[in-house]
């Protein structure tokens, strides 16, 4: 497994593991709101463009990705197939790497998986929304993990 910084060249690929990936945690997170093919535009113009991404990549197809914006973890998906295995880990810890002074993040409340992941990871739950600050609105929880350098 190798992690890399990705470009716009993998916007397909990203986009079909982030599809993949939210498609198989329902029902625990809400439905997208957006259709593939609004989804790979958003990555290959905005995401890819302006936030730093990062890939996992086994046997060298995607296997996930980690999205950081400033201070936050914006997402981190994991092919289906391979959650579990390792990968959403090396993931998180690349992240917590480029992040060193810590990080927040957003998951969805009803997605237990995603939650006791996090605070494996010991990410804290510090704020609970009820959904308005999100386009799918639902419940959600802001993670926040204090890195390393204070």
């Amino acid at each position: 497994m190798t992690i890399r910084r990705a470009g716009v060249a993998d916007a397909a690929a990203i986009t079909d593991v982030f599809v993949a990936s939210r498609n198989g945690a329902a029902p625990m997170i809400p439905r997208m709101r957006h259709t593939g093919a609004e989804t790979r535009h958003w990555f290959e113009t905005i995401v890819l463009v302006e936030q730093e991404v990062w890939v996992a990549e086994v046997d060298g197809a995607v296997a996930g990705l980690a999205v950081l914006r400033g201070d936050f973890l914006d997402h981190l998906y994991v092919r289906p197939g391979l959650q579990r295995h390792g990968v959403g880990t090396l993931l998180l810890r690349h992240a917590r790497r480029q992040r060193p002074r810590g990080m927040r993040l957003y998951t969805f409340e009803a997605n237990e998986p995603a939650r006791a992941f996090y605070e494996k990871h010991g990410f804290k739950a510090i704020a609970f929304g009820d959904g308005t600050g999100n386009e799918e609105g639902a419940p959600d929880v802001l993670y926040e993990w204090r890195g390393l350098i204070r």
